[in-house]
């Protein structure tokens, strides 16, 4: 350190960071030596050698202090010096404090006795620094807190110093170091908080926004550790003291905190983090509730930065918005939540917002204090909603700042993945259990309606369901939601519109709103009819149906009927199978038939494709209410009543051959019904949901029927059994190729040759298909289409040796050589396999 000294008088001078690391690496070892006391106890034979030593060890530091700031007497200069002490002033060993604020007094005497007249910049980090000896007025140790207190006076005089020069008076340093010191008191050991509140008191001319802020970091700076590191006396004066500096600053300069509340509300997230014991975490925690008194929205907005998820640091600093005195109004709080829960998470630019789901953070944690559950119920309706649409902007959305929590970083754990859709899903259901809904939230659980409410192509069924079951427990609160809701409809894009319908539908159950004006009502939905949304056409049918129930609003929506079934076209099946279920209680419910059978066909068009729909439930209800609606038809029958019925008759009678029972039963029953208006007499064994495999007569017998009975349909059966070979389930493209084997021999008069190339095409490919049992009915198709005299028409290639006449290839001989080609060594299931072998080692 002496020759560091020594050295500080060359050039060039040592920049800024390399005179902070020197002056850290000192500092921590020399302020880290055991207590004097302690190291003499150890060689009692050398207990003045080792005080000299020490007092030269300290005197060395503090020279190279000195040196290092006369070496770059600026702003900055000091600042490099000063930091590294800043941690060793709260150090829990009496000690160690004592050797770091010696150091800061006598680098400020040092300063003020060398300093220049004026430094333009100001006194670098004086909130940090006073701050720090501040707390330690109220150390323990008398000396410490009377040395800290000098400290303090020559800072005060530093910064006299400085007001004078820039008023350009004389100045005589020591005598306004005396003045000063008379003027803030002398030390006052049995009660340091009035020392500490007089200092507050008159540093005030010199505390800017920046400096408070920073005084009240360092007051926090004093929590770290809590009494069991310091000590209980020393962990409870250091409490005392940054509770007193808190509260004095934000009293008498909370105005000047205004445009620094951001900072301030960081640094006590941070700090937090290190602050364990309780009463510590109080004192931590008390600038949020008296900055939130004066400032609310600032405070409310710098909360709504923290990181989510929300981590107990982050909770906590929510919670004592309202659970410390004096605090925030309860209602503008909730105000501004509601209206941060109303932005979008996304902008029109693209940009992504972390608010309205830090503001349902927040909401979730205010929920957990009873108090205010009484105000929370004021703006219940509007919570709900607004949280409801969230929900579905949230939906697939990932947004910075949404990280894994602080503790898993910290335990270095595999960080939970964050779904924020999920987040505001809960918290959803925990605004209806504090709410008193419980039965509702249940009913949701119980069927999975959280689940849909998060998903995209589920939520209008998540928010239906959770209207519906407030509707059924007649929830309190519905009247006031059906009211608000009226003019929702009409605001925002088109995830708020599809949400407040949602909700909105399932209200028109409720007897008041025989009361709302018909336009709210019967002509919303009405309109909803003709929107580009399927999921709002839907969502109005389901309306309708609902009103339909009301006598003198049937009449009106059966009239609409024909525009509920038009709309439904080319919809997605989960969509159309919710508006038939619907639509069914229409049709059921009618007093008397349809004269005008044009309305059933269009209904009839709508659930046909979704016949080979790849969801289970989606074919067997659209099959199911096929079949309803033609139980409601009437005679005569019109010819494009007679299409629709004969386009159903393929599809039907391929799906019922998928293996599937629930969907096979719905089969034969709408096929029956067919049979049964039209007058079909279909084989009896094509009622028969058995395989096919075993019974190649029966897809026979079908076949014939079909093509001499409906001759001018053959092309559209054939086309139709060809798309379904190209179904992803294997039962339904076996049996397609099986039907197609069968059919096309009987079509030998009307085919023709690009209709031929089309199943030689479609047969080529089944060959090479991943399920053996495709591969070999492919080939079985094609050897029973060239039996039938297509062999010129049907080149073959040079490994295939097929012979085609029945009574040849099937002809029994003792003889192995004078056996047919089929039952040779390349027969066509041997090839078949081979082929199929061929195209799984592709």
């Amino acid at each position: 350190m002496i020759t560091m000294t020594q050295l500080s008088h060359s050039q060039p001078i040592l920049g800024v960071q390399e005179r902070f690391e020197l002056v850290n690496t000192c500092v921590k070892s020399v302020f880290s030596l055991p207590p004097v006391q302690v190291m003499q106890e150890k060689d009692k034979a050398k207990a003045e050698k080792i005080q000299i030593l020490y007092d030269q060890t300290l005197d060395a530091l503090q020279k190279l202090l000195n040196a290092l700031f006369v070496e770059d007497p600026t702003p900055a200069g000091l600042k490099s010096i000063l930091e590294p002490l800043g941690p060793w002033m709260n150090s829990g060993k009496a000690h160690e404090r004592a050797r770091a604020v010696n150091s800061n007094v006598s680098v400020l005497s040092h300063t003020l006795l060398t300093l220049p007249l004026y430094m333009p910049s100001g006194f670098p980090a004086l909130g940090l620094l006073l701050g720090r000896l501040t707390l330690r007025v109220g150390d323990p140790d008398e000396n410490i807190g009377r040395e800290a207190l000098d400290g303090i006076i020559i800072l005060y005089t530093i910064l006299e110093v400085q007001k004078r020069a820039r008023d350009k008076k004389e100045i005589n340093k020591m005598e306004l170091y005396e003045s000063n010191k008379r003027f803030l008191g002398p030390y006052n050991p049995v009660s340091p908080c009035q020392n500490i509140l007089r200092v507050i008191a008159e540093f005030g001319d010199f505390l800017g926004p920046q400096q408070v802020k920073d005084l009240l970091l360092a007051s926090l700076e004093g929590l770290k550790g809590g009494s069991e590191a310091q000590g209980k006396d020393s962990g409870e004066m250091m409490q005392l003291a940054s509770e007193v500096t808190l509260s004095s600053v934000l009293e008498w300069y909370r105005h000047r905190a205004l445009e620094v509340i951001p900072e301030i509300m960081q640094a006590i997230y941070v700090q937090l983090g290190d602050i364990q014991e309780p009463r510590a975490r109080e004192v931590a925690l008390l600038p949020i509730s008296l900055l939130a008194s004066s400032f609310m929205t600032e405070v409310v907005v710098a909360l709504l930065m923290c990181p989510l998820p929300l981590d107990s640091n982050g909770a906590e600093m929510w919670r004592q918005l309202i659970l410390r005195k004096p605090g925030c109004d309860v209602q503008d709080l909730l105000d501004l939540l509601l209206a941060s829960l109303k932005e979008k998470p996304v902008s029109k630019k693209g940009r992504a917002s972390i608010v309205p789901l830090a503001a349902a953070s927040g909401l979730c944690e205010l929920l957990s204090v009873n108090s205010c559950l009484g105000r929370v119920r004021r703006i219940y309706p509007q919570l709900l909603l607004a949280l409801l649409i969230q929900v579905h902007y949230h939906i697939g959305l990932h947004l910075p700042g949404c990280l894994a929590s602080r503790m898993d970083i910290k335990k270095n754990a595999q960080p939970s993945v964050f779904i924020p859709v999920c987040w505001v899903v809960k918290v959803v259901k925990t605004l209806l259990l504090k709410m008193g809904c419980s039965y509702e939230a249940t009913l949701l659980d119980d069927q999975g309606g959280w689940e849909l409410m998060g998903q995209a192509e589920n939520h209008h069924r998540g928010v239906s369901m959770l209207a519906r079951a407030m509707v059924h427990y007649s929830c309190q609160e519905m009247c006031r939601i059906l009211y608000l809701l009226i003019p929702l409809l009409e605001r925002g894009d088109e995830k708020h519109k599809v949400t407040a319908t949602a909700f909105f539908v399932e209200l028109l159950q409720m007897e008041q709103v025989r009361r709302i004006p018909e336009e709210y009502s019967l002509g919303r939905m009405a309109e909803g009819l003709n929107h580009h949304n399927p999921v709002m056409k839907v969502l109005s049918i389901r309306g309708l149906v609902i009103l339909a129930r009301r006598t003198e609003k049937t009449a009106k929506v059966q009239a609409l009927i024909p525009s509920m079934v038009k709309g439904l076209k080319n919809v997605d099946g989960l969509l159309v199978m919710e508006a038939g279920h619907n639509l069914k209680t229409i049709f059921k419910g009618q007093d008397r038939k349809l004269n005008d059978s044009s309305v059933y066909v269009d209904m009839l068009q709508v659930l046909l494709p979704h016949f080979s729909d790849a969801r289970e439930d989606v074919r067997s209800s659209c099959i199911n209410l096929y079949g309803k609606v033609v139980q409601k038809l009437r005679s005569p029958c019109t010819p494009a009543l007679e299409e629709q019925l004969i386009s159903a008759l393929v599809p039907l009678l391929l799906t019922m051959q998928e293996g599937n029972t629930k969907v096979g039963q719905f089969c034969v029953k709408t096929l029956f019904r067919c049979s049964c208006f039209m007058a079909w007499e279909l084989p009896k064994r094509a009622y028969s949901r058995k395989p096919w495999d075993s019974q190649q007569q029966t897809v026979t017998k079908i076949c014939n029927y079909l093509v001499n009975t409906h001759r001018d349909r053959a092309f559209i059966f054939l086309g139709q059994s060809l798309e379904y070979a190209k179904n992803p389930r294997a039962s339904i493209r076996k049996c397609s190729v099986m039907f197609i084997g069968s059919l096309v021999p009987f079509m030998e008069s009307i085919m023709t040759e690009d209709r031929l190339n089309e199943v030689k095409t479609a047969l080529e490919n089944l060959r090479h298909d991943p399920e053996a049992s495709v591969c070999i009915y492919a080939a079985q198709a094609q050897d029973n289409i060239l039996a039938n005299g297509w062999r010129n028409s049907w080149p073959l290639s040079h490994e295939d040796s097929w012979v085609c006449d029945p009574a040849t290839t099937h002809r029994w001989s003792t003889s192995c050589e004078n056996l047919p080609t089929t039952h040779q060594r390349r027969s066509w299931i041997m090839q078949a396999l081979g082929s199929w072998t061929m195209s799984l080692k592709q």
